[in-house]
């Protein structure tokens, strides 16, 4: 699941400096490809803010798809600092491959 928010997002991040030299351009536009694929949100609820407002379109994805976590490696948003919103937990990506791996 995703929204148009984050597919942006990630357009956007990919061209950082300390993304260019693990993130390669055509693998990013087959990511974004792939995920124009996926199931799509749109009007997602407002009232969500995030510490970041960039970051606020992901807490109301996250109760838009009744997601059971949203995993963000971003120490700085405090988005973790929140640990949930609505039913769904916000853990680190190392928690989360734990929970997989």
């Amino acid at each position: 699941m995703t929204c148009k928010e984050q597919i942006d997002e990630i357009r956007r991040a990919s061209r950082y400096d300390k993304f260019k030299q693990i993130l390669h351009p055509h693998e990013v536009g087959l990511m974004l490809n792939n995920m124009k694929n996926a199931l799509l949100f749109d009007n997602l609820p407002s009232g969500y803010e995030a510490q970041d407002p960039n970051d606020s379109f992901l807490l109301a994805l996250a109760i838009k798809s009744k997601a059971h976590y949203l995993v963000t490696g971003d120490k700085k948003a405090g988005l973790l600092m929140l640990k949930t919103i609505g039913q769904t937990r916000i853990i680190s990506t190392s928690a989360f491959y734990g929970k997989i791996g």
